[in-house]
């Protein structure tokens, strides 16, 4: 992965340090066939990328590739960055937060958790991925920009999905028949 920079509004600091707590746990902790369909991109992906969190945007996307670094400390070579290139993309954090990534398997997961810690966890634990897989499909965009749209979401879709599906098999597996009643199937 590389270095990440988050430029935010002072209102979006919040949203800011759950973003960069998904870069840095949630991404070690996804399955590793799901990094590896990313190793490459990531390979050669610009060694710095600032991503402008916003909450929404104009026309209603999840995110953008930026074709010129427009934040200002990225915009110009520095010594500090040792010679790395930059790369600039946006994310519209509430539009991520309310995108039915994949409406049917979402809602078939959704219904395995009834109420209390699990359900307000599994979606949690949703959106984080979702933020993932966008962060992931912009990559993707800056490093091969000319790669079909249908190809680049595919590949984000496929890796959303098998992080969400390593999630729940590994909170089934931690599941107490006695002291979990979140759980739909032990009812």
């Amino acid at each position: 992965m590389p270095v990440v920079v988050l430029a935010h509004s002072f209102r979006d600091r919040d949203m800011a340090e759950q973003f960069g707590l998904v870069i840095q746990k949630d991404w070690a902790q996804v399955l590793s066939r799901c990094r590896e369909a990313y190793d490459e991109i990531l390979d050669k992906a610009p060694g710095i990328v600032v991503v402008q969190l916003k909450r929404t945007n104009v026309c209603g996307c999840l995110g953008h590739r930026h074709v010129a670094v427009k934040e200002s400390p990225f915009s110009e070579p520095h010594e500090a960055f040792g010679g790395a290139s930059c790369g600039e993309i946006d994310i519209a954090y509430e539009r991520v937060k309310s995108w039915m990534a994949l409406p049917l398997t979402e809602t078939a997961l959704d219904t395995k958790f009834l109420s209390g810690s699990r359900l307000e966890e599994f979606h949690a634990e949703q959106f984080r991925m979702r933020l993932l897989s966008v962060l992931l499909h912009e990559i993707n965009h800056l490093v091969y920009p000319n790669e079909p749209e249908a190809s680049v979401r595919e590949r984000s879709l496929a890796f959303y999905r098998e992080a969400l599906a390593g999630y729940v098999e590994a909170a089934v597996s931690t599941l107490s028949l006695t002291y979990d009643r979140s759980f739909s199937r032990f009812d």
